[in-house]
């Protein structure tokens, strides 16, 4: 396993972490907020489960009509609140469904750093099981991490294993990670 330190880049700032911010507030003035995090978690979960959902929401070339057209059903579909639906639909009206994950992992992000939690980015090439997510709970709280929330992402490239980030370290145990040590290490020797 590699440790590294490097620069987090803007996973939740700028205008993602205004977005998060603002449906964190909303929530939290209205009374609704456990509900719309759990929406939230929800939410954030169909979107790194569904390539086609990705696909979608990355697509450039969607007009305010279709993004908000199928905003509206994937809210109805999934039986999500108004407070959810409404911030979604503003998301497509401002063309900023390619930016929907970064919002929802910001929100979860800022609620974490609240309740005095680090936020673990937990990236494997196969979804984790139960079985799975408590092991790297019980050796993230030996590494000196005890009140860690993950968010998860399933990433094909990794090949195998997994890549854990906390702030801006770095836990690297994926296979891609060690090919691409191995490489370096052999450019160097020659």
């Amino acid at each position: 396993m590699t440790v590294t330190q490097v620069p987090q880049v803007g996973q939740t700032g700028g205008l993602a972490q205004r977005y998060a911010r603002a449906l964190y507030d909303l929530a939290s003035e209205q009374g609704i907020l456990p509900d719309v995090l759990g929406e939230v978690k929800a939410l954030r979960t169909a979107i790194s489960e569904s390539d086609d959902l990705r696909k979608f929401l990355a697509d450039a070339r969607l007009d305010i009509r279709q993004g908000q057209t199928v905003s509206t059903v994937l809210m109805s579909k999934l039986g999500f609140g108004d407070v959810l639906r409404r911030f979604v639909g503003v998301i497509a009206d401002n063309r900023r469904l390619p930016d929907l994950a970064s919002i929802l992992d910001g929100v979860l992000a800022l609620d974490s750093a609240l309740r005095g939690e680090v936020v673990a980015e937990v990236r494997s090439a196969q979804p984790l099981n139960d079985t799975q997510r408590s092991q790297l709970q019980a050796r993230l709280a030996e590494a000196g991490y005890s009140r860690v929330s993950m968010t998860e992402h399933t990433d094909a490239a990794l090949l195998g294993g997994m890549t854990v980030r906390i702030g801006s370290t770095l836990f690297d145990t994926s296979i891609a990670g060690r090919l691409t040590r191995l490489q370096n290490a052999m450019k160097g020797a020659a």
